[in-house]
């Protein structure tokens, strides 16, 4: 899934507050406090969750896994190739 340091990276990243990540996914903004502020995985409702990862992903956020290729390993984060140029529109 995400951990908590990759929400925080992937705001990073976009230049997203954490109140624009709540209205984007469709969640609460203590939702998304609660979830930063856990550490390792973050654990919640999958349908929450998902909308999180979803809204990542539409303005430009790839989450690469545990397992997924990366050049050293681990989980992180990056752009996508076409990310979104007006996050916070």
């Amino acid at each position: 899934m995400i951990t908590a340091a990759q929400m925080r990276a992937a705001r990073a990243l976009t230049g997203i507050d954490q109140k624009t990540l709540a209205e984007r996914a469709g969640v609460s903004l203590p939702t998304i406090q609660r979830m930063e502020a856990s550490d390792g995985v973050v654990r919640g409702v999958v349908d929450t969750l998902m909308k999180v990862i979803q809204a990542l992903d539409a303005v430009g956020v790839e989450l690469i896994g545990e397992n997924q290729t990366s050049e050293r390993g681990g989980r992180g984060v990056r752009l996508k190739t076409t990310a979104m140029q007006n996050p916070q529109g």
